[in-house]
């Protein structure tokens, strides 16, 4: 099957998903949430032995949040760089001609070594990602554990805001299109930005 895929990166709370869900909408693209399956490919990439995930699904709260907030989010992007082969081969067993898919697993230098080239990523401003942030409700249930989950929530922005960083130098590096969200856009103006990108009618 000839699959078109586009594929929306970038950070954590950025608008990636809104974006992604209105695609689908509007033009029957199936909508694919790394994130939904996120648990699964980091459990397999650690049964076959791939260092950062087999790592990652034995550390406890306080071991995963309570770390530098630079060395959290250098362990993200290995993390994604392990899982990706897992990510793409479930994309090619979709039965779907026209996916669009959305993560932050979809980092610029992944997409690169995959040569994928329908992406773009999103990143927000660091006020938008904290205020965003605030407002999911599930965000205690993934620090329930943590010894100190003021500073844990800390930390976990500053690895996000870090992650941004990189993301959009990877972007710069790649020419890649890379939208930063301020909040300041509207969704219609931020929908019309990634038709555009994407060259969609």
């Amino acid at each position: 099957m000839n699959k078109k895929v586009l594929f929306i990166g970038g950070s954590p709370c950025s608008g990636k998903s809104t974006v992604a869900e209105r695609i689908s909408k509007e033009y029957g693209a199936y909508y694919f949430k790394v994130d939904d399956f996120l648990d699964k490919f980091t459990h397999s990439a650690a049964k076959k032995g791939y260092p950062a995930c087999k790592n990652s699904v034995t550390m406890t709260p306080d071991e995963i949040w309570m770390r530098e907030p630079l060395i959290q989010c250098e362990d993200e992007f290995l993390i994604y760089d392990e899982i990706s082969e897992l990510v793409f081969e479930y994309l090619e067993k979709i039965d779907a001609d026209f996916i669009v898919t959305e993560g932050a697993a979809y980092t610029p230098n992944v997409m690169v070594k995959y040569g994928k080239k329908e992406y773009i990523s999103i990143i927000p401003t660091p006020d938008f990602q904290i205020s965003h942030y605030k407002e999911r409700e599930w965000v205690p249930y993934i620090l329930e554990g943590c010894s100190d989950k003021q500073q844990a929530f800390y930390n976990w922005m500053e690895r996000d805001i870090l992650f941004a960083k990189q993301v959009k130098a990877e972007c710069e590096e790649n020419a890649v299109p890379c939208i930063v969200n301020d909040g300041t856009r509207t969704q219609d103006e931020m929908f019309s930005i990634v038709k555009e990108l994407f060259n969609l009618k």
